[in-house]
């Protein structure tokens, strides 16, 4: 069985094998999108695949859409290479539930993959002409939250966006720089409206995709590269408008055991292959059964009817307490914490530290007991039924190979939103005290521990990439493992990190944490074995 448009002619075969095939007529599909694109998506990689491209599918089945997507890379080629264009960009999907049973997917919602790239012609004059059509209602990014990022560590603009910013919109480098050119051809084609759509799974993700795509256009608007009124155009609501979303959706890399049950089934060549950037692709993404993405309704164009295949559409306020409730409570605090102490403990898979009662505790006591109380509920979907789910199906999910150490990239990045929120609601309510948070403290003294790259068992591992692992691993280089720290000599140590409002969101020692840090990674950093005896004794 072959993964392309003339392979999937034998229905029979796939269909026998448990494949569920498309319904409608691809080459009517690509030849509407061709003529009258509604959709371009910007990030090529599993989560979209995973679900904007399965949206798609669903409501052309359902005869809501008669146009797929088309799908631009702006980053990582490779992918476009080797996971699309090979397999005439179908792809199958994987989705696995916690009873055992997997449900598969051949996916046709891709219509035409591009490389953003003023280099690669041909691709660049497809979207340019895409975002010249009136018929397009929405463009939507999976770029990862640093995809917004005009400027590096030191404040600076990059090489790259700095050049974009003197030369205008002719042949810029940049990923926003791209995008904001073909933001420009619209403007020049009829000012046309349009929907630009972050679901990257950060919070205030439109605001963010705003603040990058208005900075271009008031320099180039600035020094003449673009119409005055191009800036206009952006910052008008009725014609540019920047929806905030709210995603959830796990899907780990390409796994052996969904790749070798697949070539099983006969299709030929499953194999996952790794780009250059350490992308890991192939062609099928295997991904879980739970699902939400929520999204303000401001769509100036018109949208796809994405309600009928189950996203909610709101208003902004609610979307942002949907995704504070996510990502303060109930869902990426308890991803965190798993991932800093199952990198330390020797965990490869989230579902077998799901079995861990020290673990079990600690993210019960991050999520419900030090969490919840201080989350606030947005009506749409309820906080604690949410979390019951997390903590009962999808993180003990046996068939969801997602690891802690996946999760544990850029966290850095990630304690602010996740871990500070709930830190500074504590300290603005007169009723609580921060100073009573155990669990919290516990996992910032972990990540610190999980800084040193030695596991509890005093073995060297490596840690996943993050922009600050560097500095961080700096400043506590003379810290050493396997002795007993004198904890006033580590609280001066690690002071000017957590007293850093950038990392934390808020000063941990002003907020009356920082003593408990230190305690905790203090315990940690006493022998092998340190650090599971913390957690229980802590717990």
């Amino acid at each position: 069985m072959k993964l392309s448009l003339k392979g999937i002619e034998n229905k029979t075969e796939w269909e026998k094998a448990g494949y569920h095939l498309p319904t409608y007529n691809i080459a009517e599909v690509t030849a509407n999108t061709d003529d009258a694109p509604q959709w371009v998506h910007f990030g090529a990689g599993n989560i979209f695949r995973a679900y904007h491209a399965r949206l798609a599918q669903e409501l052309i089945e359902k005869g809501l859409m008669k146009t797929g997507i088309v799908v631009a890379e702006g980053f990582d080629y490779e992918i476009i290479d080797k996971a699309y264009k090979p397999y005439d960009n179908l792809s199958i999907l994987a989705i696995l539930k916690a009873d055992g049973k997997v449900d598969k997917n051949v996916i046709a919602s891709v219509t035409a993959s591009v490389k953003l790239d003023p280099e690669v012609k041909d691709d660049f004059i497809y979207l340019k002409k895409a975002f010249e059509n009136k018929s397009l209602q929405l463009a939507t990014f999976t770029i990862t939250e640093k995809g917004y990022s005009l400027k590096g560590n030191d404040g600076e603009y990059t090489k790259a966006v700095s050049a974009d910013m003197e030369n205008g919109p002719e042949k810029p480098v940049s990923y926003i720089g791209k995008v904001v050119s073909l933001l420009y051809a619209r403007y020049q084609a009829g000012k046309f409206p349009i929907a630009m759509v972050s679901t990257d799974n950060c919070s205030h993700n439109g605001q963010k995709l705003f603040d990058a795509i208005h900075e271009f256009a008031a320099k180039w608007a600035e020094n003449g590269k673009a119409d005055k009124g191009f800036l206009a155009y952006i910052e008008d609501k009725k014609s540019v408008s920047f929806p905030w979303s709210m995603i959830d959706k796990i899907t780990p890399r390409p796994d052996d055991s969904v790749k070798d049950m697949i070539a099983a089934d006969g299709v030929e060549n499953p194999e996952p292959v790794i780009t250059g950037f350490h992308t890991y692709v192939a062609p099928f993404v295997n991904a879980e059964e739970s699902e939400y993405l929520v999204i303000e309704d401001d769509f100036p164009n018109g949208r796809p009817a994405l309600e009928k295949a189950g996203v909610i559409f709101t208003d902004r306020d609610t979307v942002n307490n949907v995704e504070r409730m996510k990502v303060t409570t109930c869902l990426n605090p308890l991803h965190t914490s798993l991932a800093v102490y199952g990198c330390l403990l020797g965990y490869t898979r989230i579902s077998e530290e799901m079995k861990d009662e020290d673990l079990l505790k600690l993210i019960d006591t991050v999520g419900y007991k030090e969490g919840l109380p201080v989350v606030t509920d947005p009506g749409v979907i309820n906080p604690k039924d949410f979390i019951d789910t997390v903590v009962g199906k999808r993180l003990p999910n046996p068939f969801m190979p997602d690891t802690p150490q996946r999760i544990a990239c850029d966290t850095s990045q990630k304690l602010p939103i996740r871990f500070g929120e709930t830190i500074k609601s504590y300290v603005a309510d007169s009723n609580r005290n921060a100073s009573d948070l155990n669990a919290i403290p516990l996992v910032l003294a972990g990540w610190l521990r999980y800084a040193k790259g030695i596991d509890d068992n005093g073995e060297k591992f490596e840690c996943s990439p993050d922009p600050m692992l560097s500095k961080v691993q700096e400043m506590i280089s003379s810290l050493e493992f396997g002795t007993q720290l004198d904890p006033a000599k580590t609280a001066e140590v690690l002071r000017p990190i957590l007293t850093d409002e950038v990392i934390f969101a808020i000063d941990l020692e002003k907020a009356g944490i920082a003593d408990k840090v230190v305690d905790y990674f203090v315990k940690e950093m006493s022998a092998p074995g340190a650090v599971r005896k913390t957690l229980h004794e802590a717990l």
